[in-house]
């Protein structure tokens, strides 16, 4: 679903960081969302990019993301930066939510950079009875976001971890005290997921630990690869277009799709971002996301076509 908004505010977070205040033009309220959750950004450009909501899921009146600039970014993040957006309207799709706070006694919040948006939506909702703590780290204080908001809503449970001040964040040290009914997140730039993922992996392998990234990791990356050689030709219906197509070796459904669909939504296009995401009527994916839990996959019900394929004959999609 896209809904166009009005961008009513923008502010300075911290050093790079802006946030935009988006609200409907009407004065209406908008779409509930849960903490975690993300929007698709539709830019002047006609770029695409998703940016995680950092408000509180009750206010209805108006979603918040921040956005850092990126120099070595695909010139979304600079176009964001440069342009007079406020006053100016802009389409979104969304929310939605790929990232969802799962219930559980306790948390581990472990947040680098911009990372720490959808985290700090998922603090401002969690009750004073539940236990979670918060390590946050960044290359400077000033180049950290939300650091007063953060602190106000979790005090001691929040450390601050600028590198220019205290080094990294200790990673081994924090996943190995976890408690056994402790609940891991963990969103920010890919070598501090890389950390968590080894960290848990090789001291608290019973934990759970949800990601999100901002980019496709390197053995996804390694492993699709190794898997185009052995590819195979497939059939995809979608149904609701009463149109079939052939997917061959090398070619993504995606690309596919865009044959009869070109405005099908996607961004990435490395299995990470959600954007394409399609509902399954019939047949069996081969998933190569890395969003989908491993229960997510074994249901079937849902795949990202971007870097997806086919374990059976045919494919019939919801579209």
């Amino acid at each position: 679903m896209t809904t166009e908004l009005v961008v009513a505010a923008e502010t300075w977070e911290a050093d790079g960081v802006i946030a935009l205040v988006l609200r409907h033009p009407e004065g209406a309220d908008l779409p509930p969302w849960t903490a975690g959750a993300h929007l698709d950004l539709h830019l002047p450009s006609g770029r695409v990019r998703q940016y995680s909501l950092c408000g509180h899921p009750g206010n209805r009146t108006e979603y918040r993301i921040a956005v850092l600039r990126e120099a070595d970014g695909r010139g979304g993040s600079a176009e964001i930066h440069d342009l007079p957006l406020v006053g100016r309207r802009v389409t979104i799709r969304g929310p939605r939510n790929q990232f969802e706070l799962v219930p559980s006694p306790r948390y581990l919040f472990i947040a680098g950079g911009i990372g720490v948006t959808p985290i700090l939506s998922m603090i401002s909702v969690l009750s004073g009875d539940v236990d979670w703590r918060l390590h946050y780290g960044g290359r400077s204080r000033k180049s950290m976001a939300f650091v007063d908001e953060i602190e106000a809503i979790g005090g001691p449970r929040v450390q601050i971890v600028p590198e220019d001040e205290r080094g990294l964040l200790d990673v081994g040290s924090i996943v190995a005290s976890a408690d056994p009914s402790t609940v891991i997140y963990c969103c920010g730039p890919q070598g501090l997921i890389a950390a968590v993922e080894e960290a848990r992996d090789r001291l608290r392998p019973e934990l759970p630990l949800r990601i999100e990234r901002f980019a496709a990791s390197s053995m996804a990356v390694e492993r699709r690869r190794r898997q185009e050689a052995d590819e195979v030709s497939f059939v995809v219906e979608l149904r609701r277009s009463r149109t079939t197509l052939d997917v061959p070796p090398g070619r993504s459904v995606l690309d596919a799709i865009r044959d009869v669909l070109p405005g099908v939504p996607s961004s990435c296009e490395e299995g990470y971002c959600g954007s394409c995401e399609v509902a399954v009527v019939d047949g069996v994916p081969d998933h190569r996301d890395e969003i989908l839990t491993e229960d997510e996959r074994r249901s079937g019900r849902t795949m990202f076509p971007c870097v997806s394929r086919a374990l059976s004959d045919r494919l019939v999609l919801d579209l």
